[in-house]
């Protein structure tokens, strides 16, 4: 893969997410160019017009409206476009009809010749990923999702309320399905440089009690929030700028995303939430933590559920 300069972004899809995640790249700094695709053209050039009128607090970016032609030069071409997740819908419901919709996108974008790496944070982020790759033809280093970084976000916020801890020096994960299968790996979990079992007696049952409450809410935010506003953006559009940075400025950094599984945790053909090393090329490698059984029993049935939605999905 030649390696392009440009820091060009094509965003398809100008709803909640999609919107607050241009307004992060502008505030940020993060791209040279942005163009933003919608179905709704009138709302994708007026995006892109509110944008453009704030860029003299901002650092340059060419900001405009376009169609599938210009993804072809695009270094990255991020989907936030799809039927979105309603109250008391989980995100696994969503699998069959937002697959539709993928081949239609993946298509056009692929016919303007683009080279770059796909982005995904439509759910369900993991199949939806999955489908890019397949209908993409793209190596798996260059088909993301965004996986479990907002969860990994939340345990971190919600670990540090409870530590009184900065969240920033909270190292934990969230792994497994972007959804009710999810959980956190404790055993890697460190508050600064201790681990979180020299801090707390783990097996004593008030402090399992708390720790369950934290990831309760972690796995139960969307919800929370779909049932109060409607939808969550905020919190997923700095996911997905933080995995764009980590693209284009050639990080090397981990992050919780969704990366095809090829024998590693011992599974495989699955794109399903883990952490990984991210620079310019894409997906570098998957980082295999070393899970205990309880957490390795977890991990398996996020898998298998995962696979059997997927096998009903693409069946229809």
């Amino acid at each position: 893969m030649t390696i392009r300069c440009t820091n060009k972004i094509a965003l398809i899809g100008t709803g909640f997410v999609g919107s607050s995640y241009a307004f992060a790249l502008l505030n940020q700094g993060i791209a040279n160019e942005l163009v933003l695709i919608d179905m709704n053209k009138e709302k994708a050039d007026g995006d892109a017009r509110d944008l453009n009128h704030g860029m003299a607090f901002a650092s340059p970016m060419k900001i405009h409206a376009g169609d599938y032609n210009d993804c072809g030069d695009a270094d990255i071409v991020v989907i936030t476009a799809g039927a979105n997740q309603k109250p008391g819908e989980t995100r696994l419901d969503l699998a069959g009809k937002n697959i539709k919709i993928f081949k239609g996108i993946v298509d056009q974008v692929m016919a303007s010749g683009f080279e770059g790496i796909f982005l995904v944070a439509t759910n369900p982020v993991d199949i939806l990923t999955y489908a890019t790759w397949k209908f993409s033809g793209l190596p798996k280093e260059r088909v993301i999702g965004s996986g479990t970084i907002l969860d990994t976000a939340r345990l971190r916020y919600l670990a540090g309320e409870y530590f009184d801890i900065d969240t920033r020096n909270i190292h934990a994960y969230i792994i497994g399905e972007h959804g009710d299968t999810e959980f956190p790996v404790w055993s890697h979990t460190t508050i600064g440089a201790s681990h979180i079992s020299e801090l707390i007696a783990m097996d004593k049952e008030d402090v399992q009690k708390d720790l369950n409450d934290i990831f309760v809410n972690v796995r139960d935010a969307a919800y929370q929030i779909i049932e109060r506003k409607g939808a969550t953006y905020y919190g997923i559009a700095m996911g997905l700028a933080r995995i764009t940075k980590a693209i284009l400025n050639d990080e090397n950094s981990i992050l919780t995303v969704s990366a095809l599984l090829e024998c590693e945790y011992d599974q495989k053909d699955v794109y399903i939430g883990v952490p990984a090393i991210i620079n310019r090329e894409g997906i570098r490698s998957v980082v295999e933590l070393s899970l205990n059984e309880q957490e390795k029993s977890r991990f398996n049935q996020s898998v298998q559920r995962l696979k059997s939605v997927m096998e009903k999905a693409f069946a229809e």
